[in-house]
């Protein structure tokens, strides 16, 4: 089956709301391609290593959760690098479809929820605040988790190691925040919902004490690792939605 660029471009923006998010950089199409599109490649990261793996399993589109053009770049000549990142796409009229915020928040398919689920982390709602939206989820374990024992069960699930900054005495946390990738310093809205614990991707040297201070259990995972699941989750989406062909691009990056 194919659907049209401009169709998937549309249904992405609607299922997304990409509009009610103020983002770092443009959501939605970024490179335009071919009109009409029957295979789609997804994976984290724009980068050349998941450009030249669409191109060469000749996927008419990628879809990627972390995009080309962001705002603290600025404007950016094509020109060395980043010409041969891009380059690729335009020769081969590969489309580039980029979703960041609302990928990270989305309550069915986003990255916060999927880990979540992953996790065993039920009851979820909305969680976390970027210009008046939510970025991630909090939920509640149906058992108390032990400390050692939950940063295992992340490890084995984002199949990354796990840094741990724990409150003195705390052995168990049974409510926990999720906000993936890069958002080490909002463990303070976990603090604010009174949540035994707090798991994103990175972690500072001044969170480590300062969320433990607060009485916040954090866990950082990877800030690639904790962002793989809202991709592959919106990739099985599509794949069911309108029949199409998809792979994922499992770029390795250990940050």
């Amino acid at each position: 089956m194919a659907l049209s660029r401009d169709d998937l471009e549309a249904y992405l923006k609607n299922f997304l709301k990409t509009e009610d998010f103020q983002d770092y950089g443009p959501n939605g199409l970024q490179v335009e391609g071919k009109t009409s599109i029957s295979k789609l490649a997804f994976a984290v990261s724009a980068t050349r290593d998941s450009i030249l793996a669409a191109v060469q399993k000749k996927a008419d589109a990628l879809i990627v959760h972390h995009g080309l053009f962001w705002s603290f770049h600025g404007a950016r000549p094509l020109v060395g690098p980043f010409y041969e990142r891009t380059a690729p796409l335009i020769q081969q009229g590969v489309n580039l479809f980029a979703y960041h915020l609302p990928l990270d928040a989305h309550p069915e398919i986003g990255n916060a929820k999927s880990l979540a689920d992953s996790l065993g982390l039920g009851q979820t709602r909305p969680f976390g605040d970027h210009k008046g939206m939510p970025t991630g989820v909090w939920g509640t374990f149906e058992a108390g988790q032990g400390i050692e024992e939950l940063a295992r069960t992340i490890e084995r699930v984002c199949r990354h190691s796990v840094i741990v900054s724990n409150p003195e005495g705390r052995k168990t946390v049974g409510t926990m925040g999720i906000i993936t990738g890069g958002a080490n310093g909002d463990w303070v809205y976990a603090q604010r919902l009174n949540l035994e614990s707090y798991l994103t991707g990175e972690i500072s040297e001044h969170d480590w004490h300062e969320a433990r201070e607060a009485g916040v259990t954090m866990y950082a995972a990877g800030h690639h690792a904790t962002e793989r699941f809202g991709i592959q989750a919106l990739m099985d989406h599509l794949r069911d939605k309108f029949s199409l062909e998809c792979f994922f691009i499992d770029s390795p990056n250990p940050a």
